[in-house]
């Protein structure tokens, strides 16, 4: 009885532990019915960097009323692409020295993503591609006009969107 306890035992860890796990299969975001590209522009490219410029000033002049302005930033890096697989959307993470008005530089953390239409990608080649699931080629057919941005400054994240120390917009 005992070593048929055992057996049992032995068969079930063997089976949670040992065994293989079914796993989702990875399919590359590329050989999607909507595929993605991994075309985005570059960290210190002077369209993402005046898109996190402009959203930091509208923010905190329309609803923190802090009248801080970002003047320019300074050691721009990548440190991160497709740091979350090659299945899931592309991205490249970013991260910079932002010079502020108070003459203090602070961390800004960002990341550029393919085909976010809701965080500032090209809506009508989404709709395009959506409506033809695909099938057919987009209006704009650049893959470089569409992405989006999503960013955070290091000690400005006031309600902690992002976590302590903007950590959720890191890779």
């Amino acid at each position: 009885m005992q070593t048929k306890l055992l057996g049992v035992l032995a068969g079930f860890a063997a089976a949670v532990f040992g065994g293989s796990v079914l796993a989702r299969p990875l399919t590359p975001a590329e050989n999607r019915y909507h595929p993605y590209y991994a075309a985005m522009p570059a960290c210190d490219s002077e369209q993402v960097l005046s898109t996190v410029q402009s959203r930091f000033e509208q923010r905190e002049s329309k609803y923190w009323k802090s009248g801080l302005v970002i003047e320019g930033f300074v050691k721009v890096r990548e440190t991160g692409f497709r740091s979350t697989g090659l299945d899931y959307i592309p991205r490249r993470y970013c991260q910079a020295g932002a010079v502020m008005n108070d003459r203090k530089v602070r961390n800004v953390v960002y990341w550029i993503g393919e085909d976010m239409n809701m965080t500032g990608g090209n809506v009508v080649r989404s709709l395009s591609q959506s409506l033809t699931f695909g099938l057919l080629p987009a209006f704009n057919a650049s893959p470089f006009d569409n992405w989006g941005i999503d960013w955070c400054v290091v000690g400005l994240d006031r309600n902690y969107a992002y976590a302590q120390n903007c950590r959720a917009a890191r890779p």
